[in-house]
């Protein structure tokens, strides 16, 4: 089962996922991949991807983080003990986020939605300073993010698999060229999807 947390202000319809889900779609296993559309509340998304979650063997289950949703899923992988693939991650999300408070909208839908103050502590509560199993994490990081530093996450992510993409940029327009290798760390040969 993979599971995959969009990033802030992002949504399930978000061309990564969109393009993982019809990988997955071709390769007639669409009903192994889930993308839920997360709340704003930092409390509320990892409670729901917690619940979800409980369906599924922790073993059997991998994270795809991207942005905000690398750090829900760092703090999911840690206290299930899945696997995550992490794209591009908030690593430091209350600091980079306390700018954002008020009310936003999303990306692909233009809904609006607030951020309230008080989600920055639910933030500063999902911190993980360090990773206990290194093996079971691959950062995807593109030293092109204009909005979240790489150095940062390759740091944090130090003993992890690495795959530092040079240039591209937050969204990691070029995707379509990993999503193969993204869905081997999931267990799943993408082989036969072009």
């Amino acid at each position: 089962m993979i599971l995959y947390l969009h990033g802030f202000r992002s949504s399930p319809q978000s061309a990564k996922t969109s393009l993982l889900a019809a990988h997955m779609q071709a390769l007639g296993r669409g009903d192994e991949y889930l993308c839920p559309q997360l709340p704003a509340s930092p409390r509320a998304a990892v409670e729901l991807v917690l619940d979800i979650a409980s369906e599924v063997n922790p073993a059997k289950l991998t994270l795809i983080g991207s942005s905000l949703g690398g750090y829900y899923a760092t703090y999911v992988a840690e206290k299930l003990g899945c696997r995550a693939v992490l794209l591009n991650p908030a690593v430091f999300a209350a600091r980079d986020l306390a700018t954002q408070v008020g009310v936003k909208t999303q990306y692909h839908t233009n809904e609006p939605f607030e951020f309230k103050a008080a989600y920055i502590d639910e933030l500063k509560a999902l911190a993980v300073d360090r990773i206990t199993h290194p093996e079971r994490y691959f950062l995807m990081a593109a030293t092109g993010d204009e909005l979240l530093d790489s150095r940062e996450m390759v740091a944090h992510f130090a003993s992890a698999r690495q795959h530092i993409i040079d240039g591209s940029d937050h969204g990691i327009s070029d995707f379509a060229e990993y999503a193969g290798e993204v869905l081997a760390f999931c267990g799943v040969d993408a082989g036969a999807v072009q």
